[in-house]
Order: structure tokens, then C-alpha cells, then sequence
């Protein structure tokens, strides 16, 4: 059961850390947040493009469903992250919560300073896609899990450990690789003594700069 709770902006203001988000969040209409439950969809591919979403807490990974069936991740928000903007009236992805997510609804006060404060997180998450795509088709399987890690890291502001709130399912979709693969890159990791993996939410960084060496 999905349930909502409405505040101000104001009591909101310190959902994200970001500026350029913090900016939007003043030229929003206060809105209603919305708690999804673990693997709910927020909204469907197809369905009709509206308003944009702004993680309050957990995490949200954006899909898309291949022309054969299978799922590709394309990204995953966290706290503080916006999602939702799309070219056209429909929306060409889907959205689910990961872990059980706190949404809110991001409908514009001020029509210009929305449209302003929204064009330079745009850019930046255009960006980030393509980075993205140079990581799909550029990179080994190792590189690309230490790739990962290293952006958890980056946007968890941890020098040595790495919360998954994903499956290992997740990352095999977000990376272009098969579960057995992302399964069999981390035992290569622990078995270098790079990380230790304690359990399956948590990766603890043993030696970063031989993880980051990876990426290079």
C-alpha cells in the first residue's frame, strides 16, 4: 500500500545537498511524498510524462524493457537525486523503488525559474548517460564493477565502504553483464584483497587505490 504525506517546500529544504536541486525545490508547488515499498513502480513505460520526482530517501533505478524482453537499468537515484524528465509525452522508461522509497512530486511554482533550475541537473544527467554508455561498450567486466564501486563510493562520500541497496540482479542490468559475472568480478576483487565482502548490502574497500586503478 502506497502511502503520502503533504508538506511545504520549506520543511523539505533539507532533502539534497545538491544546489541546483535545492533551487528547484523554491520553485516548486509543495507536494505530497510518497512511500513505495520494495520493487513498486512509480511510474510504467508508456505511461503519460508529467511531473518530475524527487528521491527523499532510498533508491529508484530507471528501466527500460528491450524489444526481446529483457530489462536494461540505465540509472539509479538516490537521496537528493531528480528523475522523471522525459522528450516526449510518454514516458520511454519505467521507474521502480529499490529498497523501499520516500517520492516526491515536483510540480512548478514559477513556470521560468522552474525551467531554469531544472536545465543544469538535465545536463548533468545527460552527462552521466554518457558516461554511462562509454562504460557499456568500452570497458572489461572488472573495470566496469570497479567503475561502480568507485561512483558509490564518489556519491556516498566513503573512502572504504560501499552500501548496495541493489541486487546483484540490478548491477548485472545497470552494467551490461549476466548475475554469474558481477558475482564472479567481486570474488576476483576479495580474492586480491581489494574489498571484503561481508555480506550482500555492504562491500568494505580494503585497498582504494588498487580499486581505482582499475578505472584508469
Amino acid at each position: 500500500m502506497l502511502t503520502q504525506t503533504t508538506f511545504p517546500i520549506a520543511a523539505i529544504s533539507g532533502s539534497s545537498q545538491d544546489p541546483d536541486v535545492r533551487g528547484l525545490l523554491t520553485q516548486s508547488q509543495p507536494g505530497a511524498m510518497t512511500f513505495y515499498p520494495v520493487d513498486a513502480t512509480i511510474y510504467a513505460q508508456g505511461d503519460e510524462a508529467g511531473p518530475l520526482y524527487l528521491v527523499e530517501f532510498g533508491t529508484v533505478r530507471i528501466c527500460q524493457m528491450t524489444a526481446d524482453g529483457r530489462r536494461q537499468i540505465t540509472s539509479f537515484c538516490y537521496a537528493g537525486d531528480v528523475f522523471g524528465l522525459e522528450p516526449g509525452s510518454e514516458h520511454e522508461f519505467y521507474a521502480e523503488s529499490v529498497d523501499g522509497a520516500g517520492i516526491r512530486v515536483l510540480r512548478p511554482a514559477n513556470a521560468v525559474g522552474f525551467a531554469q533550475k531544472l536545465l543544469s541537473i538535465a545536463l548533468r544527467r545527460f552527462a552521466r548517460m554518457q558516461s554511462h554508455l562509454v562504460l557499456l561498450g568500452r570497458l572489461s567486466a572488472n573495470e566496469k564493477i570497479a567503475s561502480f564501486l568507485c561512483d558509490l563510493l564518489d556519491r556516498q562520500e566513503s573512502d572504504d565502504v560501499v552500501h548496495l541497496p541493489m541486487q546483484r540482479a540490478d548491477i548485472a542490468d545497470y552494467l551490461g553483464l549476466t548475475f554469474e559475472t558481477v558475482s564472479r568480478v567481486l570474488r576476483v576483487l576479495k580474492d586480491r584483497g581489494i574489498v571484503r565482502v561481508d555480506s550482500v548490502d555492504r562491500i568494505d574497500v580494503v585497498d582504494y587505490d588498487a580499486l581505482r586503478s582499475l578505472t584508469d
